[in-house]
């Protein structure tokens, strides 16, 4: 599949707090060391270098400080987007916006295969997680022009942060620059999405309104993405 170089122009993202940029980078650095159930906040403050003080004022526990890291990533992935992208098919732009969300996170593999490990045994983090992974996947949706409202959004959004978990499992092993492993899987990963929406699109032109919605739930249950993926825990990235 093609592949236009990522935009590096990040106009209009606005520099955080040193404070803040230390404790999200400090976190990441410890979750690249050991487990998050095992990162405490004296030990995360001293590898920031700030006052515990400071970082309770910043931040009310370790996922906040993720969701920021991974609110981050949305703001440059949404600020590199490419006009040329535009006149190419769905399936097209969202390949791209999810390559640059992949390039953006290329620094933090070692963090990323970490919470993966932790979400297999700990069911309350995974729910977390997966709530932060769907808002971000929406606004991934959102600016390669596809609709990410209401409740067929939200559902695309569910299913896209499945196919992400899943795609990302090949990105933590893909040691390759151009990420080729990791493009190929992305194509397949989008290739079987564009299939289920397809199917839950052609379905829903022969069933009552009201009765679409509940379909589509027991698709989702019973059959893809869930599946396709293999089941892949989804990670906020």
């Amino acid at each position: 599949m093609a592949r236009k170089p990522a935009n590096g122009n990040q106009a209009g993202h606005d520099r955080a707090p040193p404070d803040r940029d230390k404790i999200i980078a400090a976190l990441l650095a410890l979750l690249a060391e050991q487990p998050i159930e095992r990162i405490g906040y004296a030990d995360l403050a001293g590898r920031a270098g700030v006052p515990l003080a400071t970082l309770r004022g910043e931040f009310g526990s370790l996922l906040a400080i993720y969701a920021a890291h991974v609110k981050d990533i949305d703001r440059k992935v949404l600020a590199g987007g490419d006009a040329d992208m535009a006149e190419e098919p769905p399936r097209e732009r969202l390949f791209d916006v999810l390559m640059r969300r992949l390039e953006a996170l290329a620094p933090h593999k070692a963090a990323i295969r970490s919470l993966m490990r932790s979400v297999r045994h700990n069911p309350g983090l995974a729910v977390a997680l997966n709530g932060l992974a769907v808002r971000s996947q929406q606004w991934m949706l959102s600016t390669a022009g596809i609709s990410a409202s209401g409740p067929r959004g939200m559902l695309r959004a569910q299913g896209t942060a499945l196919m992400f978990a899943g795609v990302l499992r090949t990105f933590v092993e893909d040691d390759d620059p151009g990420l080729a492993r990791t493009m190929a899987a992305l194509d397949r990963a989008l290739a079987r999405g564009q299939r289920w929406s397809g199917f839950l699109d052609d379905l829903c032109r022969f069933v009552p309104r009201g009765r679409c919605l509940s379909l589509r739930r027991r698709r989702r249950r019973d059959h893809e993405p869930n599946r396709d993926l293999g089941n892949e825990e989804p990670i906020p990235v």
